[in-house]
């Protein structure tokens, strides 16, 4: 099997570091931004059913559309990553996914014009959904592309460093508007203010980060391995052709090697949110936690998240992706089969948060283990002039079969379930297992060669995966 090329990179390292983690930070702060609201405000003000569930539901729906809209921006800006380069891509859906969550933040709600404003944010909601679908396999070329020999899966983690970078910031941003604001009902309480304005200031400062986003990214200059293929005459007119009439099976390998990564952090990070708030005595009950605890305590697991999002990247480089992403497999299937165990309401209320923290310090450092890897392993399928549309689209038909579906699952199963959880755990185990077939039928890619490019010859077409 070919070696990784030592050609030296065009960009330096902090540029390409910076470049590939910066624009996805933005792009999962505006994510969580929209997460954190869709269970804190939205139901109450833009979706009016009469009944909490229902509305939550309603919430979480609009939330999982957007994934729906992924892979169409994948097959978009894939076809444009492939045909024109990674710099314009990355930079029209950093502008495009600024500009709809910008917006978001000036809706009118329910109340003042009607279902017109759950339709308004559903059609936002599609727009970032679209431009995140072309933003991560762009980042994650811009870091593999220019990363030195041996090191791809360490640069791959620097834009998958963005999702606990945005998840920090988004839930810090709205924390401090809480904190500042009123609460004329006790602390605990939710503010009037923040129903009224306060929600909107996170989406509006969403415009400063993708200025500061814009402004390192078109200091970029485009990957040699992607001008090396441009000057051979390898770059196709239609991607996705080639990419599904060659490159099928890696395909459906690296959407099913995503899928235990994407139902394990919406459940982290949008389930577990609603459930650690929703009162003991409710139905269906929760927790109990106050918005400002819990989200604390998810700040701290999230920590471990970056941590081992970073930590994991060499020892991908190390021993391999495959193996590494075998064997965390393994413990999140157990993980998810020991939901009922930690998440259970107890007598003693310092058990209950100890318990609480250690799940999310568990679960978020599981989260960072199987989502660093991913930064380096699904470009690798491909080759060069597929690998945006191929990696773009593995990962955001993850999106849909995971992340879209998943909260919405979760609060299902939760419901019916009566309070228990026990049912959303072997939900997540479920996935874990079709994960773990795929990489059992997948191929290491540590030592394929990037620069190679497919060839007219359809034998040649798949020689980049040994």
């Amino acid at each position: 099997m070919a070696k990784a090329t030592t050609a030296a990179p065009l960009n330096s390292p902090g540029r390409v570091i910076t470049a590939s983690m910066i624009g996805t930070t933005i792009e999962f702060y505006d994510f969580y931004v929209y997460a954190t609201a869709a269970v804190l405000v939205f139901p109450q003000l833009f979706f009016k059913t009469g009944n909490p569930t229902t509305a939550l539901l309603a919430s979480f729906a609009v939330f999982g559309a957007a994934m729906v809209a992924r892979p169409i921006g994948a097959v978009f800006f894939g076809h444009l990553g492939d045909r024109r380069g990674r710099k314009t891509t990355l930079v029209i859906s950093l502008l495009v996914m600024g500009i709809a969550t910008f917006l978001i933040g000036c809706l009118p709600t329910y109340s003042s014009v009607g279902v017109l404003a759950p339709f308004l944010l559903l059609v936002l909601r599609l727009t970032q959904g679209f431009a995140l679908g072309g933003e991560w396999s762009g980042a994650a070329l811009v870091a593999t592309e220019n990363a030195p020999a041996g090191k791809r899966a360490w640069y791959g983690t620097f834009p998958q460093l963005g999702a606990p970078l945005g998840f920090i910031i988004a839930n810090g941003i709205f924390l401090i508007i809480n904190f500042a604001l009123p609460h004329p009902d006790g602390p605990t309480q939710r503010s009037e203010a923040f129903l009224t304005w306060g929600w909107r200031v996170p989406f509006l400062f969403s415009a400063v980060m993708v200025i500061i986003g814009l402004w390192v990214r078109l200091k970029l200059v485009e990957s040699e391995t992607f001008r090396a293929a441009e000057q051979r005459g390898a770059i196709r007119k239609v991607p996705l052709s080639t990419t599904f009439r060659y490159h099928w099976r890696e395909v459906i390998l690296g959407t099913f090697i995503m899928l235990a990564t994407y139902v394990l952090f919406y459940l982290m990070s949008s389930f577990t949110l609603t459930y650690g708030t929703a009162k003991i005595d409710a139905t269906p009950g929760g927790l109990g936690f106050s918005y400002t605890d819990f989200v604390l305590m998810q700040i701290i697991g999230v920590v471990f998240f970056g941590l081992f999002t970073l930590i994991s990247g060499p020892v991908a480089d190390q021993i391999g992706r495959r193996r590494l992403l075998i064997w965390t497999t393994v413990v999140i299937i157990a993980f998810g089969l020991s939901f009922q165990v930690f998440l259970q309401p107890r007598e003693d209320l310092a058990f209950t948060g100890a318990l609480t923290q250690a799940f999310l310090i568990f679960g978020f450092l599981l989260m960072g283990t199987t989502f660093g890897p991913m930064g380096a392993l699904l470009p690798e399928l491909f080759p060069t002039n597929v690998r945006y549309t191929g990696s773009a689209i593995a990962y955001n038909v993850a999106s849909i079969l995971g992340a879209a579906v998943a909260p919405i699952i979760a609060v299902a199963l939760w419901a019916r379930a009566g309070g228990d959880v026990w049912p959303v755990g072997v939900y997540l185990a479920g996935a874990g297992v079709l994960t773990l077939i795929a990489l059992l039928l997948s191929k290491e890619t540590k030592d394929v060669d990037y620069a190679v490019t497919s060839a007219d010859d359809p034998a040649q077409e798949r020689v980049h995966a040994g």
